[in-house]
């Protein structure tokens, strides 16, 4: 179908190919062969007169045209699906729906685990693709690539709509035979101890305590970066290093592992769990009803404590 001169199944194919950023992996997520992924490459050149793209290496490096045109393509085919293909009728019991989220290992296993597990018994063939957090989460948000993204409410932009999910508090933690967490930490020796900390994505972005360091103008000596905070104790074990961590993770992993942990001694120790979605996403039925598990379940784990 054309419309004003554009063939829109070309639309399409760009998509594929600013979500893929490689012409195989591209041509193969919307079933189309290599030589038709090519000629409908071209046929875009020709009707934006811009090569769109050119190739470094392995590595796909898009044209100014083409930066500007992937969100407005993404957003009218999230708008297409989401409005006009997409039934008004959702049953979850079923429905297969995927969803795809965003989240630490911290909210997997304290909170989303139980959003599984009764989701199992009201919805069977309803999926979910859980992935770490990365240098920039939003930006998959934006491309409509996730359905969610689970963080402190602080990193998160007022671009798309947000839920508070529950309150969490900050511990310090350590082995459990670290006997300089027998008595309460002051805020020297809690700066002047070697500290295990955890850091997200290639660019290694900044926690929660970390964020209250920074207000500060604070830096805490770290001997040791892991990428999850169940990867922690491990670390732990044995020395007199110390970690920041959620209390409700440190009570998790505590039941299988020796750890001991005080309170925190910085000016602020609690943060905001919070649920984000695309905006485009707000009034869809699969959406809705998922928001609403997690709504449900966020109020049960903040009534646990």
């Amino acid at each position: 179908m054309r419309f004003k001169g554009l063939d829109l199944n070309l639309l399409v194919a760009f998509d594929a190919l600013m979500t893929e950023r490689n012409l195989t992996a591209a041509a193969r997520s919307i079933n189309l062969s290599q030589p038709a992924m090519s000629a409908a490459i071209g046929r875009l050149r020709a009707y934006f007169r811009d090569e769109l793209f050119t190739m470094m290496g392995r590595k796909l490096v898009l044209t100014p045209r083409a930066e500007g045109l992937a969100p407005a393509v993404r957003e009218a085919l999230l708008h297409i699906q989401l409005s006009i293909i997409a039934s008004d009728r959702f049953n979850p019991a079923q429905s297969d729906r995927r969803f795809r989220i965003i989240l630490s290992d911290f909210m997997t296993l304290i909170f989303l685990s139980k959003v599984v597990e009764r989701v199992a018994r009201e919805a069977p063939a309803v999926r979910f693709e859980l992935l770490p957090p990365d240098d920039d989460p939003a930006e998959p948000l934006r491309r409509g690539e996730i359905d969610f993204l689970i963080l402190p409410e602080m990193f998160m932009s007022n671009t798309h709509p947000k839920a508070a999910l529950f309150d969490e508090t900050l511990v310090c933690v350590g082995c459990g035979a670290n006997m300089q967490l027998s008595q309460p930490l002051t805020f020297e020796r809690y700066m002047s101890m070697g500290h295990v900390a955890v850091r997200f994505g290639r660019t290694q972005k900044p926690t929660v305590e970390d964020w209250f360091l920074l207000e500060h103008g604070l830096k805490r000596r770290v001997e040791v970066t892991v990428q999850a905070f169940s990867m922690v104790p491990p670390v732990l074990s044995g020395s007199d290093r110390i970690a920041t961590m959620p209390f409700r993770m440190v009570k998790h992993l505590a039941k299988t592992m020796p750890l001991r942990f005080v309170e925190l001694p910085l000016p602020r120790t609690g943060f905001t769990e919070a649920v984000q979605w695309p905006a485009l996403h707000n009034c869809d039925p699969a959406s809705l009803w998922i928001r609403e598990v997690l709504l449900q379940e966020a109020s049960r784990t903040a009534s646990e404590l």
